[in-house]
């Protein structure tokens, strides 16, 4: 079972089509049907780790400033509440709590997997990030939960290697800065060549201005840890950049690369109401 790493961008994707949430779907299709999904979400980024743990998990809608069509979305996945407990066993010596009616599928997750798996017909479960954990733990948490491959888990991370809201450039929609190009493109080169490194990239000099804040990027360091103990590096399924400051590199696990779509628009829209709390979007 293969793992993917998916940049969300915005949450205006779940109802556009582009060149990225193609790929998402080719994806999707390509891969053998999961007998679960487990995904860490830049959105649920707390002082604790915790799983879903209900039957029926709710949608989230996780923002603000977007169009009344996005607050109507809903993605009516069913939980699978003994995941967590098989989730809370393969992260021990580390303490994973249940969480039974707090969270539910925040839009890191929905606007992905509307794509992806578009029939909401396969069980759904967030692991949320823990901001207390260094770099090098949320790796190590990643190749943990790759023993949970064996049982038909899928696992996804949602955010972006390149997430600077404060830097947008609103007259660049399929641009990136110099900065964020040279910080995705070493990223890419540790991703795809020694995943294992990935706590490295936060040395990289650019890394302040690529994530300000670390929700959005530590995602990438649990698809790092599975790749780096299932020993096959991560592949691009593609790739591209938005307002300057997004980047929308995305990168699969044990899986092909689906074809390019040429001749689609770039990255969805995003709210000209940037929030003072950078992961909001």
């Amino acid at each position: 079972m293969p793992a993917a790493f998916l940049g969300h961008g915005s949450p205006m994707n779940a109802l556009e089509r582009n060149r990225f949430t193609d790929a998402w779907r080719a994806f999707g299709a390509s891969v053998p049907r999961p007998r679960a999904i487990l995904v860490v979400s830049a959105h649920w980024y707390v002082n604790a780790t915790a799983v879903t743990a209900m039957a029926r998990p709710r949608t989230i809608h996780d923002f603000y400033g977007f169009p009344k069509a996005l607050f109507e979305v809903e993605y009516p996945a069913p939980g699978l509440p003994e995941l967590a407990e098989e989730v809370a066993e393969v992260a021990k010596p580390d303490h994973v709590a249940a969480d039974q009616d707090a969270w539910g599928l925040d839009h890191g997750t929905w606007s992905v997997l509307v794509h992806a798996f578009p029939d909401a017909d396969i069980p759904v479960v967030q692991l949320s990030i823990n901001a207390l954990k260094p770099p090098q733990w949320h790796v190590e948490m990643g190749a943990r939960l790759a023993k949970l491959r064996e049982s038909g888990v899928l696992l996804v991370g949602s955010g972006n290697v390149v997430h600077n809201l404060r830097a947008i450039d609103w007259k660049q929609p399929d641009a990136g800065f110099d900065w964020a190009r040279r910080f995705d493109e070493h990223a890419r080169g540790v991703l795809t060549a020694r995943p294992a490194d990935a706590a490295s990239l936060f040395e990289h000099p650019d890394f302040a201005m690529a994530a300000p804040t670390d929700e959005h990027f530590l995602p990438a360091l649990y698809i790092a840890g599975f790749a780096a103990a299932v020993g096959e590096p991560a592949k691009v399924l593609v790739d591209g950049y938005a307002y300057g400051s997004l980047s929308m590199t995305c990168y699969g696990v044990g899986t092909d690369c689906p074809p390019e779509r040429n001749g689609l628009p770039g990255a969805a829209p995003l709210s000209t109401e940037v929030p003072a709390d950078a992961s909001n979007i």
